[in-house]
C-alpha cells in the first residue's frame, strides 16, 4: 500500500514560538477551502488536538514515537489521514527536542523523517532581525535528512521589521511562506498544565480558532504551502487498523481472580446488582457473546484521551458509551466496565464532589469487582478526596495540589496482574500533573517505573487499575482485549 496524502509538519526552534496558532490556523484555513484536513500532534499532548479537532471537524490524533514506537508512526498517521486531502502535523517543543537522554527519539524531527514530510519552521521574530537567517540556517542544516522547506515569521512588529526579516532570509535559501503580525485576539488562556481545553470554553475556543484562521489567511501563502505539502514523499505500508491490532494480540488468560490489596472495609462494599444487558445486545441463541458496555468518562473534567483507545475497545467487542461526571448522576445502564482518563478534576473538585449519586455509583461498580481503568485524573477521582473535597472513595488515598510539576516520559513494567495487563508487561508512558496522592502506591502497585528513577506507583485493587501514568494502548493492543474480556466475565 502506498500512502500519498499531502502533508506538512509545523515545527519551531522552541516552545512558545507560535506552533499551535499557526498549525491550528492552517488547519482551519484549509478546511474553509473545502479540503478534508487530517490533524495530528507530535508527542503526548492532549489539549492541542482538541483545538485541531475544532478547526477541522475531525478527531485530533497524536504521533508519539516514545509511547508507540517508531514503527507505528506511519501506520497511525495513515489511519488518521485516510481519505483526506491534506494532513497538518503540529510538532512538540523545539524541532530537535525529544525524550530526555534518548537522542532524537520522539522529536518532531524524527517524526518528520518517518513521515517523509517537509517541515515549515515557525520563528518568533519579535526580538531579532538579521539574526533570523543564522537561526534558520542552523536548523535547516543540522540534520540533512530533515527537510526544512519554509519559514513562517510570527509576532512581526511592523512593515519595516518584516522587510528586514525577509531580506535576511533571502540569503538563507529557505523561502518565507508567511508573516504574522502580533495579534492578541488569537491568544488562548492557560493555567497550571497549559492551554485550557476546548471542552471548557467551547464558544470562546471557536472564536479563537477562527481568529487564528483569519490571521493565517491574511499572512500566509496557502497556495505555496499546499504545493509544498503535495511534494511530500510517498510512504509504503498499511494503515493501522484497530481490529487487526486486537486480532493479532495474544488472547488474555481467563479467568483472572480478584487481585490486589486486601478488600476495603465491608461497610463500604454495597452489593453490586448484575447489570442488565442493553437492548439489542442480548444473545438470542445466535452463539454470539453480547458486547459488554464500557463507560468512558468525558466532559469538561475528563478531556484527556487518545481516540485509538475507544477504537481498540470497540474492536475487542465492547460497546463504548461516554458519560459526563459533572452532569450525569448515574452510570450508563448496563455498564460492565469503566475507563476514566486524564483531565482536570482538581479544577472541578467542588462540582464532582457535589455529584454524590454518581460517586456512589462508581464506588458500587468498583467494589463489586468490575474492571476500572483510571489514569491520572481518574486516579484522583477514585481517591477519598482532592484537597478535602470528597471523591469516590474507591482508593484509600488522599490527593492534593502541589507546586511541583511532574512531567516526563516513563519506562514502566506492570508489577501486579490486573484487568489491563499481566505482571511483567512492559509499557511506556507519560506523566503530567501538579497533584500528589498519598500514599503513592498500594500493596499491589500498578507499575514499576524503570526510568528515569526506579520506583513503584499506582494501585491494583480488585478490578481497579489506577495510576498517574498515561499510556497509549496502540503499543499494546492486548490491553484493550484483556480489559474487554474481564468486563465480559466480571
Amino acid at each position: 500500500m502506498v500512502i500519498s496524502v499531502p502533508r506538512l509538519v509545523i515545527a519551531a526552534p522552541s516552545s512558545g514560538s507560535g506552533k499551535t496558532t499557526v498549525a491550528t490556523g492552517l488547519m482551519a484555513a484549509f478546511a474553509s477551502r473545502g479540503l478534508a484536513v487530517s490533524p495530528h500532534k507530535v508527542g503526548p499532548d492532549y489539549i492541542d488536538p482538541g483545538y485541531h479537532a475544532l478547526a477541522t471537524g475531525r478527531v485530533g490524533r497524536n504521533l508519539d514515537a516514545y509511547l508507540c514506537g517508531t514503527e507505528l508512526i506511519a501506520p497511525l498517521f495513515a489511519h488518521g489521514a485516510r481519505g483526506c486531502d491534506l494532513a497538518v502535523v503540529e510538532g512538540v517543543m523545539g524541532l530537535y527536542d525529544g525524550a530526555a537522554g534518548e537522542g532524537e527519539l520522539a522529536s518532531t524531527a524524527q517524526v518528520a523523517k518517518l513521515l517523509r514530510a517537509p517541515v515549515v519552521l515557525v520563528v518568533d521574530a519579535s526580538s531579532q532581525s538579521r539574526s533570523v537567517a543564522a537561526l534558520v540556517h542552523g536548523f535547516a542544516s543540522w540534520d540533512p535528512e530533515v527537510r526544512v522547506s519554509g519559514v513562517i515569521l510570527n509576532k512581526v512588529g511592523s512593515s519595516r521589521h518584516e522587510e528586514m526579516l525577509r531580506e535576511a532570509l533571502d540569503e538563507s535559501g529557505v523561502p518565507v511562506l508567511g508573516c504574522l503580525r502580533r495579534a492578541a485576539q488569537v491568544d488562548t488562556p492557560a493555567r497550571h498544565l497549559g492551554l485550557v481545553p476546548v471542552a471548557e470554553r467551547r464558544s470562546d475556543a471557536v472564536d479563537a480558532v477562527e481568529a487564528m484562521a483569519e490571521q493565517v489567511r491574511r499572512g500566509c501563502d496557502l497556495d505555496a504551502l499546499y504545493a509544498l505539502a503535495r511534494g511530500a514523499g510517498e510512504l509504503s505500508g498499511a494503515a493501522w487498523d484497530a481490529a487487526a491490532a486486537v486480532a493479532s494480540s495474544p488472547p488474555p488468560p481467563l479467568p483472572v481472580p480478584t487481585l490486589g490489596a486486601a478488600p476495603p472495609d465491608p461497610r463500604h462494599r454495597p452489593e453490586r446488582p448484575r447489570p442488565q444487558t442493553p437492548d439489542g445486545l442480548k444473545d438470542r441463541g445466535t452463539g454470539l457473546r453480547a458486547a459488554p458496555r464500557i463507560a468512558v468518562a468525558g466532559g469538561a473534567a475528563f478531556t484527556f484521551s487518545y481516540a485509538e483507545h475507544a477504537e481498540l475497545l470497540t474492536a475487542a467487542g465492547a460497546e463504548v458509551v461516554t458519560f459526563d461526571p459533572l452532569r450525569d448522576e448515574q452510570l450508563p445502564d448496563g455498564t460492565r466496565g469503566l475507563v476514566i482518563g486524564g483531565g482536570f478534576p482538581e479544577v472541578y473538585a467542588p462540582e464532582l464532589s457535589a455529584n454524590e449519586p454518581l460517586r456512589k455509583a462508581v464506588a458500587e461498580l468498583a467494589f463489586g469487582g468490575a474492571p476500572v481503568a483510571a489514569e491520572c485524573a481518574g486516579l484522583l477521582y477514585l481517591s477519598r478526596d482532592i484537597d478535602g473535597q470528597p471523591m469516590c472513595g474507591v482508593l484509600d488515598v488522599s490527593a492534593r495540589m502541589s507546586e511541583r510539576l511532574t512531567l516526563g516520559y516513563r519506562d514502566a513494567v506492570a508489577v501486579s496482574d490486573s484487568a489491563l495487563a499481566v505482571a511483567g508487561t512492559r509499557m511506556r508512558g507519560h506523566e503530567f500533573h501538579r497533584t500528589v496522592v498519598e500514599p503513592g502506591a498500594g500493596a499491589a502497585p500498578a507499575w514499576g517505573v524503570r526510568a528515569p528513577e526506579r520506583r513503584v506507583e499506582g494501585f491494583v485493587q480488585q478490578g481497579v487499575h489506577a495510576s498517574y501514568l498515561h499510556t497509549h494502548w496502540a503499543s499494546q493492543p492486548g490491553v484493550a482485549r484483556r480489559f474487554v474480556e474481564r468486563c465480559r466475565t466480571s
